[in-house]
């Protein structure tokens, strides 16, 4: 059974006040002098931030879509699309007067700011009061993270806000690297003072532990070395990811380890502390409790599809891409022909013909299933039945990540893999999902096979990162600090494949979308097969190299700080 993290209603108060753009309203009537006494108060304050954690949902219980990193079947790259464009992704947002992006991130960094500043108040041992601000400095990190990818420079405040005219409400932009160095400072303190995963007490599965502070770690310098790489935004790019790398070496001393069923582990069979894979969750339920969660499943029908550029990323069984393969159709005559020889993940990944699925067996392109290919991954008919009071736990950081991570940052600091390297990351990822050849062996990436077939090892270890991790918020971030977002964004989206007998959808409904027999669509080349329905036309898609990298600043937030905010280069 889940055990489920019972939050405090007491700890509203940890909030202080609801945001950076001055809206400063008491979360509740409770006041200070009421409130920081005991360690329990501590607690329950702490609580709050994994209340307002977002996982498939944000906070106020509505589908997560542009807020904390929450994002549910995020449609911001050439990942996943909806049945209509997505305004980051084509191109086509604009400068908002408020947004979600910004302002509440900085009410999860003011409830943090709050613990740290009042929990001197409260009467307990310094040793008990620094295992609670360790929470606080986890998320503050985690926060102004999110807030760093986003926008680049963003005020730092590190402290409580009890007044509307406080002058830290002023604050200017910080320099992003100075962000990013007080992320590391406050993840230190997190990995010294955290309990580990083997010591956590069963009754609080769900908090953070040493292994997340260092698998977020991790996870930042990766982000901000290969960013600072690739924009050259700095000359100091390599000690971001030595620090990435050290910090993934010291999760691996934490006692992870991959769950050995992929398609079981997005389902109720891989959730808890059992799982030594999990390292990160936003913890829902408990299971079956039919009250109002979130509805994972039920968008997994009816809102999104995965793009067939994704789909084109799934090596063959030989261990070379669909443009070098020769197992590949020439010439594909049914949807299920992009399945023949692939790496399993795939199918565990997407739907083949007549599958069971979301209301029996699958049909491309009918009903709500979009015409792109449909979800499969983490799908669960009886969470679809329950009508979005789904209760399945969000994986936020899991090890695989951090292996992947490891692989990558080894080799954008080095220059160079080992194949030992490899067999503990990218190769540990490939066993655990039964990707063999024909033979039955296990279909290794090493440097002896990049080299006999012309293959580039960062593309390969950037290409497992990605199949491995199709609909888990990641893709977004990845080609932001690749650089290739200019590359894969205004392109043409492409779906599936259109076969009249394989769907009961008319072809007249579509037709004009459909490539021709030359992959064709309006006598621009699209694809090489026929028939391959394009979701999105690159002509309506755009991406401004000088622009896009960064959101957009919030109006409000450069008008309430007098202009001490300052908006982003061209927007």
């Amino acid at each position: 059974m889940k055990k489920n993290i019972k939050y405090i209603l007491i700890g509203l108060v940890a909030l202080g006040f609801t945001s950076c753009n001055l809206d400063l309203m008491p979360e509740t009537t409770l006041t200070d002098a009421s409130y920081w006494k005991t360690e329990k108060d501590l607690q329950g304050a702490c609580n709050k931030l994994y209340a307002l954690l977002a996982g498939y949902e944000d906070e106020t219980g509505v589908k997560a879509t542009d807020d904390l990193g929450g994002y549910n079947h995020d449609t911001r790259a050439d990942e996943l699309v909806k049945t209509s464009a997505d305004g980051i992704s084509a191109g086509s947002r604009t400068v908002p007067s408020t947004a979600n992006n910004w302002k509440l991130p900085y009410r999860r960094i003011f409830t943090a700011n709050n613990i740290l500043e009042k929990g001197e108040q409260v009467t307990a041992t310094d040793d008990v009061k620094a295992r609670y601000y360790a929470e606080a400095r986890f998320f503050r990190a985690y926060y102004y993270f999110e807030l760093v990818k986003k926008y680049g420079d963003v005020p730092l405040i590190l402290k409580a806000i009890n007044d509307t005219k406080d002058p830290e409400l002023n604050t200017p932009r910080t320099p992003r690297e100075e962000v990013i160095q007080q992320c590391y400072t406050d993840l230190e303190y997190a990995a010294k003072w955290l309990p580990t995963k083997k010591t956590l007490d069963a009754a609080k599965w769900g908090h953070v532990t040493r292994s997340a502070a260092l698998a977020l770690t991790a996870r930042i310098g990766l982000y901000e070395g290969t960013r600072g790489k690739y924009h050259n935004l700095n000359n100091n790019y390599k000690n971001h990811l030595q620090k990435s790398i050290a910090a993934a070496e010291a999760v691996m001393k934490e006692g992870h380890s991959l769950y050995p069923n992929f398609q079981k582990l997005f389902t109720f069979d891989a959730e808890g502390s059992t799982n030594n894979e999990n390292i990160f969750v936003k913890v829902y339920g408990p299971n079956g409790a039919g009250t109002v969660t979130h509805g994972n499943s039920r968008q997994m029908e009816n809102s999104v599809s995965v793009t067939r550029q994704m789909v084109d990323m799934f090596l063959y069984t030989d261990g070379l891409p669909r443009e070098k393969s020769p197992l590949k159709i020439a010439t594909e005559t049914s949807f299920d022909d992009v399945f023949k020889n692939r790496d399993p993940r795939l199918n565990m990944t997407v739907y083949k013909l007549g599958e069971e699925a979301y209301k029996g067996a699958y049909v491309p392109f009918a009903n709500q299933h979009g015409n792109g290919y449909s979800l499969k991954k983490g799908f669960i008919l009886s969470e679809w039945s329950t009508n979005s009071k789904e209760t399945l736990d969000k994986m936020i950081i899991r090890y695989a990540e951090v292996l992947i991570t490891y692989a990558e940052a080894l080799y954008e600091n080095n220059g160079s893999i080992t194949d030992a390297e490899l067999d503990k990351t990218v190769n540990a990822l490939r066993e655990r999902a039964g990707f063999k050849t024909a033979a039955g062996v296990v279909v290794k990436l090493t440097n002896a096979f990049v080299t006999a077939n012309g293959l580039n090892m960062l593309d390969e270890i950037r290409r497992e990162r990605t199949i491995e991790f199709i609909d888990e918020n990641m893709r977004y971030d990845d080609i932001m600090r690749w650089k290739i977002a200019e590359k894969v964004l205004p392109t043409n989206m492409v779906g599936a494949k259109f076969v009249d007998s394989e769907t009961n959808k008319a072809r007249t409904d579509i037709a004009n979308r459909l490539t021709d027999k030359d992959g064709k669509l309006n006598g621009v080349q699209v694809y090489d097969q026929a028939d391959m329905y394009v979701i999105e036309i690159a002509g309506d898609r755009r991406f401004d190299a000088t622009r896009d990298y960064l959101y957009p600043v919030p109006l409000n937030e450069i008008s309430l700080t007098s202009g001490a905010v300052t908006q982003n280069p061209n927007w």
